[in-house]
């Protein structure tokens, strides 16, 4: 396949691209930098120039809480850029994945998600990814929305990360126990969309690691995995205030993947243990 990805310079466009490269496929990335996506006349020009087979669009304002101050920008990206590659994806008779995110729900439900399940975001940052997963499904004819969540991988900060740094200059931290999510490794998303994209099942799937846990939890297998010896403290989302709404259960369930007879991912603690091989 020939691939185009929006993206490219972030932690899973990096990733789908030297997983795509190994197994054979033309990948043409395209981080902030190379392309403004929020320019319509700029997108239309790139793809009708990459002539794609796919448009894996990863492009995104993710900054959640920042969102929070300035939601035109977060809808400008996440909405109308997305909008403008759905257009131009068209244009082209190309097939797209757009990258959403479990923060398109309330995390009321209190059990995992299925993936047609009623969306309902809490946070700016959810509003504007569902925005854009509404002008997918009404502007384009061959979609696959791919909702993911708590990433993590070998490009750009994480959570993983994040906690080894603390554990470098720290004897305790605290550590969010009340929210409830699926830990997921870029490495498998990527493998799970080169298996996707080279089909024509069109539709909404989940895709995380199997399992779930809360940020504590998985902080504590994170020192596990390591034989780090920290004190790792549990405190509730009230005692940790962020200026954005965060879901309490976002657990998602990959029930499309399943009954579309994709290969199932595996466990996020399997995923994790090989995560930290590659950190050394």
């Amino acid at each position: 396949m020939k691939v185009m990805i929006t993206g490219s310079g972030g932690q899973l466009g990096r990733d789908v691209a030297i997983h795509l490269q190994a197994a054979g496929h033309e990948v043409h990335g395209f981080d902030r930098r190379r392309l403004d996506i929020t320019d319509m006349q700029r997108v239309q020009t790139a793809v009708l120039k990459t002539k794609p087979d796919v448009i894996i669009h990863a492009a995104a304002y993710t900054a959640v809480d920042d969102a929070e101050r300035d939601l035109d920008k977060a809808y400008q990206v996440n909405a109308l850029g997305t909008r403008n590659v759905v257009l131009a994806a068209e244009a082209a008779a190309t097939k797209l994945v757009y990258i959403s995110t479990d923060y398109v729900f309330d995390g009321e439900k209190g059990s995992p998600y299925l993936e047609y399940d009623a969306p309902n975001p809490v946070n700016r940052y959810g509003y504007t990814k569902r925005a854009g997963e509404a002008l997918v499904q009404l502007l384009s004819s061959r979609w696959f929305i791919v909702r993911v969540s708590w990433l993590y991988g070998a490009y750009g900060n994480n959570f993983v990360k994040t906690m080894l740094a603390l554990a470098s200059v720290k004897e305790k931290i605290q550590v969010v126990d009340d929210q409830h999510g699926s830990p997921t490794y870029t490495t498998d998303v990527a493998r799970f969309l080169i298996e996707l994209t080279q089909t024509t099942r069109y539709g909404i799937y989940h895709a995380t690691n199997g399992g779930s846990c809360t940020w504590y939890e998985f902080a504590k297998e994170i020192f596990a995995e390591k034989g780090i010896d920290i004190q790792v403290e549990p405190i509730s989302t009230e005692q940790y205030p962020r200026p954005a709404r965060r879901p309490m259960y976002s657990v998602l369930e990959p029930m499309s993947m399943r009954a579309e007879g994709f290969t199932p991912m595996r466990h996020w603690r399997d995923a994790l243990r090989d995560y930290l091989r590659t950190l050394g």
